[in-house]
């Protein structure tokens, strides 16, 4: 069973909570970024290098040592004030008229690292030690990690009577995306007890987003542990290192959109000869210039030449009853781009890129058309079940699987690692 406890955040004043909000780290370039960022965006602490003219290496001691100032500058100007006492926060989410409640939380580590927090995905060593720099230099989860728990009833209405008994605290549409954000403190010592005590006895939460982030606290709460007994001194589990900053959002509420492919070249083929290779697995129907959407599982949409085309797996090419065989992700992998393409390995393979749906198919066609890529692959978003399915049976998804949105604000709340 999981631990979670409140915790006292440290957040913006209610006046600058769209000021000082932004989007995560991993979702812009230094570019995008630097263009971005107002005088108080955590833009600024999550991504220091844009602080630098000419922008540096976000890896770089320089921009480490940024980060650190900039978190203290806006702890020193207000702009992030830590609450007195220990709260839950309910974080709310809205997106074409759709809306999730997350309920934020300090998560242990241990429950990652004895698989109470399960996983979907492989981390990279690189990207796991950059997040840990970033944690150990501000002794802080300065951005939270995204994930989900079966529904319970009991969370929803105390959730509900929550959002419904009084105004956010926090209430803003973000620029650009034009998604809802609300945010509100839970004050009351009874209901903070009794969502303690509800979390102990739900089995699981499941990584949605933030792979990365999570192992990196996981981490840093183990040298933490270790370094304490090294030094002689008594580990309860309860220090406020042990914990972890996480948005936690019920499972029925979440939707994961589709996550596509391009790919550079036709491995030497023509369009035609593609055509014809695909039709061994796949009944291949033309659509014409008009967008095709795949509308179910094992359906996929392909954009070649000037053309959409629909790919329907044929019965045989896949194995429903393997969590991992059942995905689209991993027919047209094993079946369009390693059998046809030659694209082995979907990490590391330059010839490959993926666009996550909320952009649109119209970009697919688009980088099609004016020649940087030769074919696009549009597929059947994967569902909570499958990703659920698959974390429980301990099996990993293959890369670029799910894209969940809308993503997360940072700096609506940061964790302190000190007690």
């Amino acid at each position: 069973m999981v631990q979670i406890k409140p915790f006292k955040g440290i957040r913006p004043p209610a006046q600058l909570a769209k000021e000082v909000a932004s989007r995560p780290y991993d979702v812009l370039n230094s570019k995008e970024a630097k263009a971005e960022a107002g005088e108080k965006s955590l833009l600024h602490i999550i991504k220091p290098e844009i602080d630098f003219d000419p922008i540096i290496d976000e890896h770089s001691d320089a921009a480490y040592r940024q980060a650190v100032e900039n978190f203290k500058k806006w702890k020193a100007n207000g702009w992030l004030v830590r609450d007195d006492k220990e709260h839950y926060y309910v974080y709310a989410q809205t997106m074409d008229g759709r809306t999730q409640y997350g309920l934020v939380a300090a998560c242990h580590f241990q429950d990652y690292v004895e698989d109470r927090i399960k996983k979907h995905e492989l981390t990279r060593p690189d990207k796991e030690e950059d997040r840990m720099i970033h944690v150990r230099n501000q002794n802080a989860n300065i951005e939270p990690v995204f994930f989900a728990y079966p529904a319970n009833n009991e969370v929803d209405t105390i959730i509900k009577q929550i959002v419904t008994a009084k105004a956010p605290e926090y209430d803003f549409v973000a620029d650009g995306d034009g998604f809802g954000h609300q945010f509100w403190v839970i004050d009351d010592a009874d209901t903070i007890a009794r969502i303690t005590n509800i979390f102990a006895k739900i089995p699981a939460l499941y990584v949605a987003d933030g792979h990365h982030r999570t192992a990196a606290a996981a981490r840093v709460g183990a040298e933490k542990k270790e370094a304490l007994l090294k030094s002689g001194g008594t580990y309860t589990g309860k220090e406020e290192f042990n914990y972890f900053l996480a948005v936690i959002f019920p499972d029925n509420q979440l939707k994961i959109i589709d996550y596509n492919r391009l790919v550079k070249d036709l491995n030497g083929l023509t369009p035609a000869e593609l055509v014809a290779a695909l039709e061994k697995d796949f009944t291949v129907t033309k659509k014409g210039r008009s967008i095709y959407k795949p509308t179910e599982l094992h359906d996929f949409a392909m954009y070649l030449d000037g053309e959409w085309y629909e790919l329907k797996a044929k019965e045989g090419t896949y194995d429903d009853n393997d969590p991992i065989g059942v995905l689209d992700v991993t027919i047209l992998s094993n079946l369009v781009l390693d059998k046809i393409l030659g694209i082995k390995d979907l990490r590391t393979d330059k010839r490959i890129d993926f666009v996550g749906g909320i952009r649109g198919l119209g970009e697919l066609q688009q980088r099609v058309d004016n020649g940087e890529m030769a074919v696009a692959f549009a597929l059947y978003p994967v569902s909570m079940k499958q990703l659920i399915d698959i974390a429980d049976t301990g099996n990993i998804m293959p890369p670029k699987t799910t894209w969940f949105e809308p993503k997360l604000r940072s700096g609506l709340v940061i964790h302190s690692l000190e007690d």
